[in-house]
């Protein structure tokens, strides 16, 4: 049971099963293998050879939304994928200070990553290293959150996604976006540039 009292199961997620990549996606972790005194099921996967589609192993690395805390799961233990639209406001806060999987340390970084509540909540940012982790850091947290904004070491915005639409993007960003996430036939894909 969450701190919420909300508990998960495979109605509330979008994609459950083995076919279905994990990593840099919110997963609900089956209520009977947690701790009795951790708050909720909600997790970032950070990677793990279970987080593969079909995997070749069993191990899934997370993030507690809850506690911040990194855990190991094995594939079985997880539900599936969260539907967006039901991450609570706190855990959105928790997933707006993660990094995305196999991000390194940063020693000189370029961007800095803000995600905001409807209501206008925000965390502090968290450090980017360069145009690609700024891409992977917005991907990851666009369909989540209300508002995701990368700045500049100056502080200006150079890319800004609010409700799944690219309000604002610096070309560097983009190109590093299209690099990895755009086919050049797909067009914009799940985010809409206005």
């Amino acid at each position: 049971m969450s701190e919420s009292g909300m508990s998960y199961g495979a109605k509330d997620c979008e994609q459950t099963g083995y076919a279905m990549p994990l990593g840099n996606k919110v997963i609900v972790v089956r209520a009977d293998v947690l701790p009795a005194d951790h708050p909720n099921q909600l997790f970032l996967c950070t990677g793990g050879f279970g987080a593969n589609p079909n995997p070749s192993g069993r191990a899934v690395f997370a993030v507690s939304l809850s506690t911040g805390e990194h855990c190991r799961w094995n594939r079985g233990d997880v539900v599936g994928t969260l539907k967006p639209e039901l991450l609570p406001d706190e855990a959105k806060l928790y997933l707006s200070q993660i990094r995305p999987g196999g991000a390194t340390d940063v020693k000189d970084p370029e961007y800095s990553g803000y995600c905001y509540l409807e209501d206008g909540r925000y965390s502090a940012g968290v450090w980017l290293r360069d145009p690609e982790e700024a891409v992977e850091y917005a991907a990851m947290q666009a369909p989540y959150q209300h508002r995701v904004q990368i700045t500049d070491r100056d502080d200006f915005t150079v890319a800004e996604i609010q409700d799944g639409k690219l309000t604002g993007l610096s070309a560097e960003i983009w190109d590093a976006y299209k690099q990895k996430h755009l086919e050049p036939e797909q067009g914009q894909g799940g985010i809409t540039m206005t």
